[in-house]
């Protein structure tokens, strides 16, 4: 059994839509444990840099780590509904109006960027992989192309989760009371 998105009891169930999320969800959470690395690696460098033994790979690894975190936390914000919309705008409005107006949003503004990047991205990808870009640093991380793979990953799950919503709000709308 499926569970609607927090704050949206009064949705349907879909398994489309409740697919999507439960999928960004379980990635969000995984994000959720990068973080706790991220924050082992901080403390690591500190200590490490106090006896003047810091290391360039723990450095980079901790950009990783954190770039990992904040872009696959995008969907999982959109899907939770935990993103930062205009409140004061908002509130006055019917909630008729704010399910078309975040219709409006997600077609209009939020899947064209999402696109634009996904596609973008892509070729910033492949010859990332084609050259074998590695860290600038000599005892750098090696296999750049493995982050920058983070890019088109978290924004195809962005857009998953942009389209989940745009089902649900559609429905929403359409939904006879």
């Amino acid at each position: 059994m499926s569970v609607p998105a927090p704050g949206k009891a009064d949705e349907p169930q879909m398994p489309f839509a409740d697919a999507i999320d439960r999928l960004v969800r379980k990635i969000g959470h995984v994000a959720c444990w990068v973080n706790a690395a991220l924050i082992i690696a901080i403390i690591t460098q500190v200590v490490l840099d106090g006896f003047g033994a810091g290391k360039v790979a723990l450095d980079e690894l901790q950009w990783h780590l954190y770039a990992f975190a904040v872009m696959m936390g995008a969907s999982y914000a959109q899907v939770t509904n935990s993103h930062i919309r205009v409140d004061v705008i908002a509130s006055r409005l019917s909630l008729r109006t704010m399910r078309r107006w975040e219709v409006f949003g997600i077609v209009a503004f939020a899947l064209p960027f999402v696109a634009m990047v996904f596609i973008h991205s892509l070729d910033f990808l492949a010859e990332s992989w084609r050259l074998g870009e590695r860290s600038d640093a000599p005892l750098g991380l090696p296999w750049r192309w493995v982050i920058k793979s983070v890019i088109p990953l978290s924004f195809a799950l962005l857009g998953l989760a942009l389209v989940s919503r745009l089902v649900r709000e559609l429905a929403s709308l359409f939904r006879k009371d």
